[in-house]
């Protein structure tokens, strides 16, 4: 499983996981609570319920740097371009816009 915080401007709007039923997104209550929150995107409007898709959720996949920067980023990180998520987790910290993801490091059971 991998998650991910996503924010808006600054603020921590809500986390996005990958498992085996596949992607998640759910807005935070504190955020949802916060005065004039704003939807991350018109495709994922603000509600309590999480967000679920098989695949990838168009607005992220859409963060995802195409063509040249696309493969510096699957060269230098070797990364896989079909890996969505670790495409996301790795080149989209400090996106072009108002959203920004920052991965959530995995939990190791000691």
């Amino acid at each position: 499983m991998r998650e991910a915080k996503v924010f808006m401007h600054n603020d921590w709007a809500g986390n996005l996981t990958e498992d085996e039923e596949g992607y998640h997104f759910q807005y935070r209550i504190d955020y949802l609570n916060s005065e004039e929150p704003e939807p991350i995107s018109l495709t994922l409007p603000l509600q309590k319920q999480s967000f679920h898709d098989r695949v990838l959720f168009p607005f992220f996949d859409g963060l995802i740097p195409e063509g040249w920067l696309l493969d510096i980023a699957e060269r230098n990180w070797k990364l896989n371009v079909r890996d969505r998520m670790g495409l996301l987790l790795k080149t989209c910290h400090d996106c072009i816009g108002a959203v920004s993801i920052v991965p959530i490091e995995e939990r190791t059971n000691a």
